[in-house]
């Protein structure tokens, strides 16, 4: 018993290894092993052991850099490829081809990838995977279009409804009142005109004006500033009638050419441009007077009251005799 022990202890001895496992950490040989290193996101990406900053967008990693920190080799990505953003990438990908049911929105470039959407009369959901463009529905007789397709959804359609028993009977009505009103409306057009048409002692004159005292009664005004007041009642005469516009400048002298090359203009800015045309040709003669009266020529008596109270009240024309009281607002 004692023999066999002692055989196993001689036996245990010869095929022990006689070299030691190497310490945790360390490779065979005696190197140390790679430790796993953390770039930056975005910023770094890792290359033999160290962190190399990323090749901008557009361009791939030609050859590693050699010193953390620092930036390798970076190579623009040829035709039809591209990277979108900045990485460590050591080739760019291809770019995506439109599908025959498809048109291209964006092109491909170095920096992003082309941009397809359905063609017209086609139209994908973003939500679903795009594999086929699909064609727009049509609403059928009895619907209408709520919603126009396009390369992004589908045609929207509605059920016409049709009209109920109450509808039918209230339409009529409806027709019925407003056909009473226009002819309501028509009649009372025709009772004023007959109110204001003038009686014989006022028949217009051949130069439009009124017989009687209206033009000779209207009061004279006396500028406090000159031809610098007069232009400031320009804005005044915004409130004339558009209709009387052009008859109220050839009344004045001015020519149908000068009138048209200003009807690009809104309706003030016209009023403006063209006085101030007129001061240009009359010079010194050029007074408010004389566009009040113009507007007395077409019985636009209450218009140039207006504008003879604002040219008082805002300081820029004084009137001193017996027809400067303020207007009543009876045409």
């Amino acid at each position: 018993m004692i023999i066999f022990n002692e055989v196993l202890v001689v036996s245990f001895l010869l095929f022990t290894p006689t070299w030691a496992f190497p310490p945790s950490g360390v490779e065979l040989g005696g190197s140390r092993r790679r430790r796993d290193v953390t770039c930056r996101d975005n910023v770094e990406h890792p290359s033999n052991n160290i962190c190399c900053k990323n090749c901008p967008a557009g361009k791939y990693v030609k050859s590693p850099c050699t010193r953390a920190g620092e930036m390798g080799e970076c190579e623009e990505c040829v035709f039809g490829t591209y990277i979108e953003h900045s990485s460590g990438l050591e080739r760019c990908f291809k770019c995506t081809l439109c599908r025959p049911d498809q048109e291209v929105v964006r092109p491909c470039t170095s920096t992003q990838d082309t941009e397809c959407q359905c063609k017209a009369g086609r139209f994908c959901a973003p939500d679903q995977a795009c594999e086929v463009c699909k064609t727009c529905s049509r609403c059928k007789k009895d619907e209408v279009i709520v919603r126009n397709c396009t390369t992004t959804t589908n045609t929207e359609c509605k059920k016409i409804q049709s009209p109920s028993a109450s509808t039918s009977v209230i339409a009529p009505v409806i027709g019925m009142f407003l056909l009473v009103a226009f002819c309501c409306l028509i009649w009372a057009i025709v009772w004023y005109r007959k109110r204001r048409r003038p009686t014989d002692s006022q028949s217009n004159r051949p130069d439009g004006l009124k017989a009687g005292e209206d033009d000779e009664q209207f009061p004279e005004l006396v500028p406090l500033n000159g031809e610098e007041s007069l232009r400031r009642c320009f804005e005044y005469f915004e409130e004339l009638d558009v209709d009387y516009h052009k008859r109220f400048f050839r009344h004045l002298g001015i020519v149908d050419n000068v009138i048209k090359s200003k009807e690009h203009l809104s309706f003030e800015d016209r009023m403006h441009e063209v006085l101030n045309i007129w001061v240009e040709k009359m010079g010194r003669d050029a007074s408010l007077n004389d566009l009040l009266k113009a507007l007395l020529v077409f019985n636009q008596r209450r218009t140039a009251e207006n504008i003879k109270q604002k040219a008082i009240d805002y300081g820029h024309y004084k009137c001193e005799n017996e027809f400067c009281e303020p207007f009543s607002g009876i045409v």
